[in-house]
């Protein structure tokens, strides 16, 4: 296999891995919405619901270029360790989801989120020995999960 069309299956796997694990979030979240989130109180600094959907998305494809641009690097012990932080990462992206929206666990989801938010940073420290643009692209999803922490925190005092 050429090493174009390999690097093609790689950016088209890393953006199906990310916005797959964004669509069943999303399943958890969308169902969710309108039976139990809606009439939680929320602080004065909580988005409008609409605003959520178009930023995951975008979060969840610099997600997928991010990893691509570390996968596509040589293989190597380093490579696999931030890999793998990714996907831990990951793993605890898409708990959040089924924490908070499916099972109403406000403060296990603060607890999960603060962890994501470890991993997040974890994975942007090694990727960055990779590729500085893999890393600078998951900028984006620390701060908008930071941002998530204390919208998180505030959800769990008011409620």
């Amino acid at each position: 296999m050429s090493g174009y069309k390999s690097s093609g299956i790689k950016l088209f796997s890393s953006l199906l891995i990310t916005i797959g694990a964004g669509a069943i979030a999303g399943f958890a979240t969308a169902s969710n919405i309108s039976t139990w989130y809606i009439f939680l109180l929320k602080p004065g600094f909580n988005p409008p619901d609409w605003l959520f959907a178009p930023v995951w998305t975008l979060l969840y494809i610099l997600m997928g270029i991010s990893l691509y641009l570390v996968w596509k690097q040589s293989p190597s012990r380093h490579r696999y360790n931030a890999m793998s932080l990714f996907f831990m990462q990951l793993f605890f992206n898409l708990c959040w989801s089924f924490i908070f929206f499916y099972f109403h666990e406000i403060g296990l989801a603060l607890f999960d989120i603060i962890i994501l938010w470890i991993f997040i940073l974890l994975t942007i420290i090694y990727f960055a020995k990779h590729h500085k643009t893999a890393a600078a692209l998951l900028i984006p999803y620390l701060a908008w999960v930071s941002y998530a922490i204390i919208l998180n925190a505030a959800i769990y005092q008011l409620n």
